[in-house]
């Protein structure tokens, strides 16, 4: 009854009452819960949920921006689980493809450095292995994730704009917050959970396991390829999990992966690390390019995305997950809808 519990608190949340953190909406909703051990327990996972799956800081994710997500979700039937066979690969080729019949150029391995502009035009300053050259243009898309957009001047990834961006979008930029997350996927000789008795079950195995949730400090919650019986099982670390792990070495994660995994299942990590045959993990907060995951609201930043979306002097343009409009911001599909929107504003501009 996990999920119920946690959907019965999600719930009572209401974004025609004031805004408030989802912390404060708990203790206002549900107030001395220490005398109901169910209650509590529910309590803590609806934390849980948020945490992990929004990789949010209970304390300053706000409860307007919770429920317009869920309403988002809702829409799509968000709830659905599925794959793509080849993971986003698939999706990068097919925008490969796309761009290939447009005779569109694409470098890679190349940094902005400042983006000069005046209405109706720009100047981008960049580097790479071939110099730092100049491009000139008429207008410019901006998809930089929102803590590149919030760091300051002079560090790694940061782009200046000369003049500044308009004091509306650097208050909208307070008002957002990037999520921290660490994940790891581990491949092994074999599917050693198929002969683990299930908990409760003294026939059934965890062969068909698809997540598993836990209150772990390190990785609190896993996911196998299920349908897919590949012998591979990926771990999530969110908010507080991900500050432990980030600039670790690549050692001391693999290991605690291995440390929690064997312990939720009740196996030792030697045996697992024996079986193992390779690990896969990127540490985004420490990446100059990206410093987090994906974005979520603070308390009171009804319209944030809206003012960091907004074009600016028909010259400058932002698109990616953080200036999602339709309540789909932190998710893959609001980055790419994100996308599509800026190229409208584009293009409504020329005419």
């Amino acid at each position: 009854n996990f999920f119920s519990q946690v959907d019965d608190i999600l719930d009572e949340m209401d974004d025609s009452l004031p805004d408030e953190s989802f912390l404060e909406f708990l203790d206002r909703r549900f107030p001395n819960p220490r005398n109901d051990l169910k209650k509590e327990e529910a309590k803590q996972r609806a934390v849980d949920y948020v945490t992990g799956f929004n990789a949010a800081d209970p304390s300053l994710v706000g409860v307007h921006w919770l429920v317009q997500s869920m309403r988002a979700e809702e829409t799509i039937q968000g709830a659905r689980a599925f794959r793509s066979r080849n993971g986003y690969a698939d999706l990068v080729a097919i925008f490969r493809q796309k761009i290939a019949q447009h005779d569109v150029l694409v470098k890679t391995r190349t940094v902005v450095d400042k983006v000069r502009w005046r209405r109706g035009s720009a100047d981008v300053t960049f580097h790479s292995a071939e110099g730092s050259p100049v491009i000139a243009a008429r207008r410019v898309l901006i998809t930089l994730p929102l803590a590149l957009l919030q760091a300051p001047l002079g560090e790694a990834g940061v782009v200046e704009f000369t003049p500044s961006l308009p004091r509306q979008k650097i208050e909208s930029l307070d008002k957002l917050e990037m999520g921290k997350v660490i994940r790891i996927v581990l491949r092994f000789r074999h599917r050693f959970w198929d002969e683990i008795s299930a908990p409760g079950h003294r026939t059934r195995t965890l062969s068909d396991m698809s997540f598993l949730f836990s209150r772990d400090e390190w990785f609190p919650t896993w996911w196998t390829t299920m349908p897919k019986r590949y012998p591979i099982i990926t771990g999530w670390a969110p908010f507080r999990s991900a500050e432990r792990l980030s600039g670790q070495s690549s050692s001391f994660v693999v290991k605690r992966s291995l440390q929690t995994l064997g312990r939720l299942l009740g196996v030792e990590w030697t045996k697992l690390e024996s079986w193992l045959e390779a690990a896969f993990f990127h540490d985004w907060q420490s990446d100059p390019f990206s410093r987090g995951a994906y974005s979520y609201a603070k308390t009171g930043a009804d319209g944030a995305q809206q003012s960091l979306a907004a074009p600016v002097e028909n010259t400058l343009f932002f698109a990616g997950e953080a200036t999602d409009i339709s309540g789909h911001n932190g998710t893959v599909h609001g980055a790419i809808a994100s996308g599509y929107r800026a190229a409208k504003e584009i293009l409504h501009g020329r005419e």
